[in-house]
């Protein structure tokens, strides 16, 4: 058997002689529990609000068509403009009207004349009745030539009447203020009654906003705000397609009084400014409201209620529903499923599942599980900012319901939400 050479038993001794050299090092010591932001579940004001589905109508809509039939001559405004009441649109070829008017006139003084002579043989036969050579019979006849022509001269100021509205109907008006839309007839077209739209104008402000809102929320909402005024008690706000909410606000004056049954619907429709954004040369006046335009109706309180109320940022869901994490007296995380009410983006409304007082876990939730300990401490500033904010658009808390959070941070009350 052959021996080992003496330098490969060196070779696998050295290993062996540096693992034992080698001093213990020391294992890393035990995390402490997780910082976590905590705020105290308390009293707050919330504008409740529900959102819909709308469209931007406006009040008035006026479709323009040509009351004669003629050649258009001029088009005297700027397509997509805003009009007045009375302004001149369009001039419509006056000579022949002008002439038909003249010759209805001539007519009438022509049967003025004849009813002038028909009233002179009136009384003249009426005179020679007094005396031998008066007959009955031609008084008679004298009598109704006059009245026949008086009818004719009636008639002839009808017509004149009528040729004076068609010559005036040669200039077409804006009925009403708004802005006008873009011509569907060009000059040297001839235009009638049956040639159709010549242009649209709809009325600028105030705009109204229908929205359809399902039989169950009218309902709803008939018994939320009917002891407090009923559309008085209501404002609405509308955020734009870029997700802009309206400056303006408006009112609820009109809820249809049948149910369209092929969506179990009922539309309500509220009234809202649109005041002139500003004027320029070339674009015209802008409005921040567009007939037609599709929106997101805001319906609101105007009174906030109070409820009991946590950051909308502290509530987590999952296929059983809603639950917040609480921390429980000895400091650990315990779960809590809740039942939320009307609530905005930023502050939860709940009806059921926390008490006042339970302190509610808003940050570091990542890090949380049921039954852990955590470390409690005040919300981040962001948070706080955020909350400050609602408290100003809610009108502000009673101070005895401003309790401050774990560690000495203040919980605001809730504003309006979207």
């Amino acid at each position: 058997m052959r021996s080992r050479p003496l330098w490969a038993g060196l070779l696998l001794a050295l290993p062996i002689l540096a693992i034992s050299d080698l001093p213990l090092r020391a294992q890393p010591a035990p995390a402490g529990p997780p910082a976590v932001g905590v705020v105290e579940a308390s009293i707050r004001p919330i504008i409740e609000s529900s959102e819909f589905l709308g469209r931007i109508e406006a009040t008035n809509r006026v479709n323009v068509v040509a009351r004669v039939t003629a050649f258009m001559d001029k088009r005297l405004y700027d397509e997509g403009s805003e009009v007045k009441a009375g302004d001149r649109l369009y001039v419509l070829e006056r000579g022949p009207f002008e002439a038909d008017l003249a010759a209805k006139k001539a007519n009438v003084e022509q049967l003025q004349a004849n009813l002038d002579l028909a009233k002179l043989t009136t009384e003249r036969q009426k005179t020679l009745l007094a005396g031998p050579a008066g007959q009955q019979s031609s008084y008679d006849a004298a009598v109704a030539n006059q009245r026949a022509l008086e009818a004719q001269v009636q008639a002839a100021d009808a017509q004149v009447q009528t040729s004076q509205i068609n010559l005036d109907y040669t200039d077409i008006h804006a009925p009403i203020d708004g802005r006008i839309g873009r011509t569907a007839v060009t000059v040297g077209n001839v235009v009638s009654p049956s040639s159709g739209v010549l242009t649209t104008i709809v009325s600028q402000d105030p705009m109204y906003v229908t929205f359809p809102v399902s039989v169950r929320q009218v309902l709803d909402l008939r018994d939320q705000y009917a002891g407090q005024g009923g559309y008085s008690a209501v404002v609405i706000r509308v955020r734009l397609p870029n997700g802009k909410v309206y400056s303006q606000t408006g009112k609820l004056d009109f809820a249809e009084n049948t149910v369209t049954s092929s969506t179990d619907t009922i539309l309500l429709r509220g009234t809202i400014p649109n005041p002139a954004l500003l004027s320029t040369a070339n674009d015209g006046t802008l409005r921040e409201l567009i007939d037609g335009e599709f929106v997101t109706v805001l319906l609101e309180g105007v009174q906030p209620v109070q409820v009991l109320a946590v950051p909308r940022a502290a509530v987590l869901s999952d296929q059983q529903g809603d639950y917040v994490y609480v921390v429980g007296p000895d400091s650990k995380a315990e779960q809590r499923r809740i039942k939320l009410g009307q609530s905005t983006t930023t502050v939860a409304a709940v009806i059921g599942g926390l008490t006042k007082g339970d302190k509610v876990i808003v940050e570091g939730l990542q890090r949380v599980r049921p039954g852990q300990a955590v470390a409690p401490g005040p919300p981040s500033p962001q948070l706080q900012s955020t909350m400050n904010a609602e408290t100003s658009n809610a009108g502000g808390a009673p101070a005895a319901d401003k309790a401050g959070a774990s560690g000495g941070a203040n919980s605001q009350p809730a504003g309006s939400g979207k």
